[in-house]
């Protein structure tokens, strides 16, 4: 089942006048230039065999330029972050609501993660680089083979003491309801021990804007990333919910049910 969006949801402004837009993009546009040309290279420079096994302040150090870049990627699309609770150290699985590409960009400047994502995403401009860059684990959808290696892949890793995310709802939505979480991608973190940690990501204030991020009906990757370019600007929240410990549910689908009720009541939250 789908849950309906709280009341604050859909109370976006009307669109921006087209020269407001046009405004923005004047001075977006070099900022993503710089951000492409300038900031990529150093962080490719800096994302190198030899760095990852450099830590500082207890991070590593190609991590914490994926977290810098994130970060800036997302000042460059007008969102001003805002984080709610605390991401938890080490193996954990971290599951979120799916609105949009955005939400691995967001996710990331936060906390590294290798993602479980649809292999379509690899090729995508800049979000593709920086997603196999960060550990990404690409699943093509329908696959049960794929699927399969998928939950071995992340298994290995939570059982390494590394962090997995997952979009559980398996796609992303229009920005009005959060769907059903698919319990089979839990089976790693029951597997594993590992904990999992439910995120809410929200858009505008009160995830008032969430159906704005989110693709509309036919619009491709390009055409989200350049519109949302011209969007006004809007705070992103990442909200840390408690953790779901290995053992408090009785199995993946109870801690699918779990998860998904804590990140529905957080989205209806003001």
């Amino acid at each position: 089942m789908t849950t309906p969006p709280p009341a604050n949801q859909g109370a976006e402004p009307p669109a921006s006048p087209g020269w407001l837009r046009a405004w923005r993009y004047a001075y977006r546009v070099p900022m993503l230039l710089w951000h492409l040309l300038v900031h990529l290279p150093l962080a490719m420079l800096a994302i190198t065999p030899l760095t990852a096994s450099l830590v500082v302040g207890g991070e590593r150090v190609d991590h914490r330029v994926i977290r810098a870049w994130s970060a800036g990627l997302m000042h460059v699309f007008g969102f001003r972050l805002r984080r709610i609770g605390s991401p938890m150290p080490g193996a954990t699985m971290f599951v979120a609501n799916h609105v949009s590409w955005v939400d691995i960009v967001l996710l990331h400047s936060q906390r590294m993660m290798g993602f479980v994502a649809k292999r379509e995403i690899a090729g995508w401009p800049v979000v593709g680089w920086m997603a196999a860059r960060g550990e990404t684990i690409f699943h093509q959808r329908g696959s049960q083979e794929s699927l399969g290696g998928v939950l071995h892949e992340m298994m290995a890793r939570l059982r390494a003491g590394r962090s997995v995310g997952v979009f559980p709802e398996g796609r992303t939505r229009d920005g009005h309801a959060v769907g059903p979480f698919h319990a089979r991608i839990f089976l790693a973190a029951v597997e594993a021990g590992a904990p999992v940690q439910p995120v809410a990501l929200r858009y505008g204030e009160g995830g008032s804007a969430q159906a704005v991020v989110a693709f509309t009906a036919k619009e491709n990757f390009l055409q989200n990333f350049l519109r949302l370019l011209g969007e006004p600007g809007r705070v992103a929240e990442v909200v840390f919910l408690d953790p779901i410990a290995p053992g408090d549910s009785s199995g993946r689908r109870r801690i699918a049910e779990t998860a998904r009720d804590r990140i529905v009541r957080a989205m209806s939250a003001t």
